[in-house]
């Protein structure tokens, strides 16, 4: 048996024994002469792209912000090398770490190419699936690549976390830029670094980067001239041909929002209807991609009377659009159609991730002026408690707010590219990397995913509202503490008494389980906390039907929620039946099914035309 084989059934141990000559035979270019026409066919497709950059910034419809996020994240890593670099000893202690780990490394590969089988450090990690091609342990030149970048970014994470005097936020944003630096500079980002790009594009004579680039052009002219990476074929989806199919009406219509009532599929209804309150950061159609994972069908088979607030795709009308308008020409407006449509005054309400929270305000607000139309309310992945609110945290300081506030006031808005943008770097080496890599380096063509599409789907923000959810909720926290100011009352959670079920998953990035679990002690009411398998989207999006997943159930969500946990009761599968199961025990009245709109006229087909404008 070979080292390397032996290697690859050692679990850990790599070695170059056996090393066969015919194995460097894919990176030896073949045609030169091929490979050299598509590098500078490649190039003229670059130079498109940089042209599409440009033309919007000649013309002064796009200036460019790169300086400031790059300034703050300079200044914020400055911090950690002055800790580092103001005591001999301690830069000292740093240099000697690292360039002791490169002398392991280098000792290891003189071992492996001698023939001896060596033991790959505890901190090399071996299940990366960015570095799965079998070269990157088999090859010695990508061996060694891989472990000096592992080694290198263990080492800079490394610095942040023992550095020391530093306040939460800026070691949190120094942390977070690491990170974005460690995945962008991943040498499997790179053509003569990544053994599986070289391959390919030997193998095509560099067609690869010619098709690759061309796509770079498209994409940066499709996002008028900033990068708008493809994560999907959007070619395959259409809204209300195969996405957001669920037959309804749109009943009626506000400045902020549509309001969309679905057909009953049932004979009988529960009397109370339902009332869903988006995000108005994405699209309300993530509960509607397709009938085999649509909440809101499902909840329809269920006998549920299903109301969907549309949020209007905002202009630069809508730049005084606040808080309280979005509460009242939002959810008022729909809680007073629903009265209209059903003659049913109590209803019961989800609200999911910032339609969440908005619910949680409005609720408050309600309690305060004494309407008692909402009688029990559904938060999924919802943050009313930002005193852990995970790394979106670090675009949010007095100096990011002001900056954000100043591009906002020329247009009126938020361009829905930069919230996309932040969505994309929390997971940056599973939502930008690999994208970047297969899209215009390989040259492949997405595959068609409507998650996907939904995702690329973005919204713009009022200015007024952006503003005041920023600084409210993110910075100040305001909401939890009962000091946010709506409609000119001071609202306080603990006025909201109505049962609660707050809807956690175990792997948000957005909205993390801690911070949800929290916020349930904010409420005056009985809260039932759930938390769900998987992530802010594929753990609510979840049908029983698929046996994906589980969720946990437990006592109050009180202490902390790792504790609550270790004594949950465990469930595999979907929540939405035990949702639906705690809603039927609040009230479980029916009646006979009803027409969508009732005495109302509809205005068009559901999902109607505000999902449908684009950012």
């Amino acid at each position: 048996m070979t080292a390397d084989r032996k290697a690859e059934d050692g679990g850990g141990k790599s070695g170059f024994a056996g090393f066969d000559p015919k194995s460097v035979e894919p990176y030896i270019v073949k045609d030169p002469e091929s490979l050299a026409v598509n590098l500078a066919r490649a190039a003229e497709q670059l130079g498109k792209a940089a042209s599409a950059w440009l033309a919007p910034r000649e013309t002064g419809e796009k200036t460019d912000g790169f300086a400031e996020p790059v300034s703050d994240m300079v200044k914020t890593l400055s911090k950690i090398s002055e800790y580092w670099l103001s005591d001999p000893r301690r830069t000292l202690e740093a240099q000697t770490h690292l360039m002791g780990s490169f002398f392991d490394i280098w000792s290891r590969s003189l071992q492996r190419m001698a023939g001896d089988i060596a033991t790959d450090p505890s901190s090399i990690e071996r299940t990366d699936k960015r570095f799965a091609d079998e070269d990157w342990v088999k090859n010695p030149f990508f061996d060694f690549i891989r472990q000096a970048y592992f080694a290198t970014s263990d080492w800079a994470e490394k610095m942040v976390n023992d550095a020391e005097g530093l306040d939460d936020h800026t070691k949190h944003k120094a942390a977070f830029y690491v990170r974005q630096i460690s995945s962008a500079l991943s040498p499997t980002n790179f053509v003569t670094t990544n053994p599986q790009l070289y391959r390919e594009t030997v193998a095509s004579s560099g067609a690869n980067l010619v098709k690759g680039m061309q796509m770079f052009a498209e994409d940066i002219a499709a996002g008028r001239g900033d990068l708008k990476l493809r994560q999907t074929d959007t070619s395959k989806f259409a809204i209300g041909e195969n996405i957001a199919i669920t037959p309804g009406k749109v009943i009626a219509q506000s400045d902020v929002c549509q309001v969309i009532q679905y057909e009953a599929s049932t004979e009988t209804v529960l009397k109370r209807p339902l009332l869903i309150c988006p995000p108005w950061i994405n699209k309300f159609y993530v509960l509607d991609l397709n009938p085999q994972k649509s909440f809101i069908k499902w909840a329809v088979d269920q006998g549920h009377t299903v109301f969907v607030i549309s949020w209007v795709n905002p202009d630069e009308r809508h730049a005084s659009k606040d808080w309280e308008a979005y509460a009242r020409e939002g959810i008022g407006f729909a809680l007073d159609i629903i009265e209209q449509a059903t003659g049913e005054r109590d209803v019961n309400a989800i609200g999911y991730c910032v339609g969440g929270t908005l619910l949680a305000a409005t609720l408050a607000l309600h309690a305060a002026e004494g309407d008692d139309r909402i009688r029990s309310a559904t938060l999924f992945t919802t943050q009313v408690d930002f005193t852990y609110a995970g790394d979106l945290k670090v675009f949010v300081d007095d100096d990011q707010i002001s900056q954000i506030e100043r591009k906002m006031s020329a247009t009126g808005y938020l361009e829905g590219s930069k919230m996309a943008t932040a969505f994309n770097m929390l997971r940056a080496s599973e939502l930008i990397w690999p994208y970047f890599v297969n899209n215009y380096l390989k040259g492949q063509e997405p595959l068609p995913f409507d998650l996907l599409y939904w995702n690329s789907d973005s919204t713009r923000m009022p200015a007024a509202n952006h503003s005041f959810y920023l600084r409210n909720c993110y910075l100040e926290n305001k909401l939890s503490r009962g000091e946010m100011v709506l409609a000119g009352r001071k609202i306080s959670l603990a006025d909201v008494k109505i049962p609660i079920y707050n809807l956690a998953t175990k792997e948000d990035h957005i909205a993390p389980a801690k911070s949800v679990f929290l916020g349930s002690s904010s409420f005056g009411g009985k809260v039932t906390f759930v938390l769900s398998g998987s992530g802010h989207i594929a753990g609510v999006v979840n049908p029983p039907d698929k046996g994906k997943y589980q969720y946990w159930t437990g006592g109050p969500a009180k202490g902390n929620v790792d504790d609550w946990l270790g004594k949950a009761k465990e469930t595999p599968g979907s929540w939405w039946p035990h949702w639906h199961g705690w809603v039927e025990k609040l009230d479980k009245k029916r009646v006979p099914a009803r027409k969508p709109g009732g005495p109302l006229n509809s205005l068009e087909e559901a999902p109607g035309s505000y999902v449908r404008a684009r950012a």
